[in-house]
């Protein structure tokens, strides 16, 4: 199943949100996290979501994830009412459609950066020959080519974010969710991942939706959405994205080794 797919519907977007409210716990202690969100999502777009703290916008891409379920309004994802779904095929739609890149790597200490990017394909109960493959593929994707046998602790925390997107996007998902995926890494190292996220984006046309609260970052999207107390304050495209500059430029693992 791969991002390239169409979303279902005839020309409808990939994801259709519409009334979206979230509230967490009852009564008087009862919190309002989103108040009625409507956005859609086009496949192949690449989508920021900034706002400041409290503002909804993790609790918009846990939602978006299938991580969690609205407490009222619709999610569609190719036409699907995600909100009516089990839990089972909450999970299945996360594994065949979802990949997810966190600030902090959360990659399994022990084991090798290929090992950690075959995760997802053992799940998915892939034999081992093709999840050699399609990791090493994944790796090389990234400018990880021969790094495979590195653990996490031989890698930078640039290299580690990368082997953390090598494992998202080693299943062809359709949309790749990212929450602050720069946010421990310093500026150059956080510049060459958004050009990471550009390529995949726009070389294998996946859709990213990433949550940022660097304006700079922000600035690869192609498009800015800003939440403020629990809904969609301004939605705006991107006239000319940072990535457009950054497309000549290739990663190289050696240009990395030994950072911090």
């Amino acid at each position: 199943m791969s991002g390239a797919t169409t979303a279902a519907g005839g020309g409808a977007p990939l994801i259709r949100l519409r009334g979206i409210t979230k509230v967490y716990g009852q009564g008087q202690a009862a919190f309002r996290a989103l108040k009625g969100v409507d956005l859609d999502i086009e496949s192949g777009d690449f989508v920021a979501i900034m706002g400041p703290s409290g503002s909804g916008k993790s609790t918009a891409m846990n939602l978006l994830g299938c991580l969690d379920v609205p407490t009222a309004g619709d999610y569609l994802f190719r036409g699907i009412a995600v909100q009516k779904l089990s839990r089972d095929e909450r999970a299945r739609l996360r594994r065949h459609f979802f990949g997810f890149v966190f600030q902090g790597f959360n990659l399994l200490a022990r084991t090798t950066a290929q090992e950690n990017v075959e995760l997802p394909l053992l799940y998915r109960g892939e034999s081992a020959a093709a999840r050699h493959a399609q990791a090493r593929a994944a790796l090389a994707s990234v400018g990880l080519e021969g790094w495979g046998h590195h653990t996490p602790a031989e890698l930078s925390g640039g290299q580690q974010q990368r082997v953390a997107i090598a494992r998202a996007i080693v299943t062809q998902p359709a949309v790749l969710l990212a929450d602050e995926p720069t946010g421990n890494l310093d500026t150059q190292r956080g510049a060459e991942i958004m050009r990471l996220l550009w390529r995949l984006n726009t070389e294998q046309n996946i859709t990213v939706v990433m949550v940022t609260h660097e304006a700079d970052m922000a600035a690869y999207a192609r498009r800015i959405v800003r939440f403020v107390d629990g809904v969609v304050a301004s939605d705006q495209r991107n006239a000319r994205p940072a990535g457009l500059d950054a497309l000549p430029h290739v990663l190289e693992p050696a240009a990395e080794a030994g950072a911090a």
